[in-house]
């Protein structure tokens, strides 16, 4: 048996065991995988399931392209200025360990229902992590390329497009790929709570709704969608900088 596939053992030996015990049982709480199954090739079929994921996916893109390209450039900022870094770190602090889902109440006050309300949730909560490890990647540059940039009289935006970005883009990469699964994590949240589009939504509604097979089918589709989306990444970075080597 290849490593490909080990992976997959346990999963299918769990939903053999569901399927098992679910045999014969009715509840209004819990569905079988057959019947998460089927429930999720007729959400696929009426064009429900694609509207969802579709809404879900770009609420959580955008997001992370605002807070994750905002993140960016202040990482940038703080690890090249060291001042700015230590005047920033109590912000910072105070503000990176709020919950996302704290931010809801605020959020619906200024932009109330919507993809504005989803999106401004998922910017917030991707901001830090690509803040931090953009901050920590400038900071370990090797130290030579600023020598180099004064040698050659670079300014300090070209220092940093043609010295700092490439050094330290590896470990960017990285931080990008946190930020992308904090999205999804964070879009599907706020759609349970409070928004009312989405998978997350679907979720909840198949729950009040008292059916479970729909349940199980968004959360497995939503699974299978951040592994996929996590792997084409990891591949994607594999490719793109194999030539440094590895890098997370």
């Amino acid at each position: 048996m290849t490593g490909a596939w080990r992976g997959w053992v346990v999963p299918l030996v769990l939903l053999g065991a569901a399927e098992f015990a679910m045999h014969g049982v009715q509840s209004y709480a819990l569905a079988a995988p057959s019947a998460a199954g089927q429930a999720f090739l007729r959400l696929a079929a009426d064009g429900t399931l694609w509207t969802a994921t579709g809404q879900t996916l770009g609420a959580a893109m955008l997001g992370a392209a605002l807070g994750g390209g905002f993140g960016l450039a202040l990482g940038l900022w703080f690890g090249l200025s060291r001042g700015v870094a230590e005047a920033a770190t109590l912000s910072v602090e105070l503000l990176r360990p709020v919950p996302s889902v704290a931010m809801v109440p605020i959020a619906l006050l200024i932009f109330g229902f919507g993809w504005r309300l989803e999106i401004a949730i998922v910017a917030f909560t991707c901001l830090w992590p690509m803040l931090i490890l953009t901050r920590t990647a400038v900071a370990q540059v090797e130290p030579r390329l600023f020598e180099v940039a004064r040698v050659l009289r670079l300014s300090p935006l070209a220092s940093v497009a043609k010295l700092v970005v490439p050094a330290a883009l590896p470990r960017i990469f990285v931080a990008f790929r946190l930020c992308i699964g904090i999205a999804l994590v964070v879009a599907v949240t706020v759609e349970i709570a409070a928004n009312p589009q989405g998978l997350g939504y679907g979720m909840i509604l198949a729950q009040q709704t008292l059916h479970p097979e729909n349940l199980f089918a968004l959360l497995a589709w939503t699974g299978l969608l951040g592994w996929g989306i996590s792997a084409g990444l990891l591949q994607l970075q594999r490719k793109l900088f194999a030539h440094y080597g590895s890098v997370a």
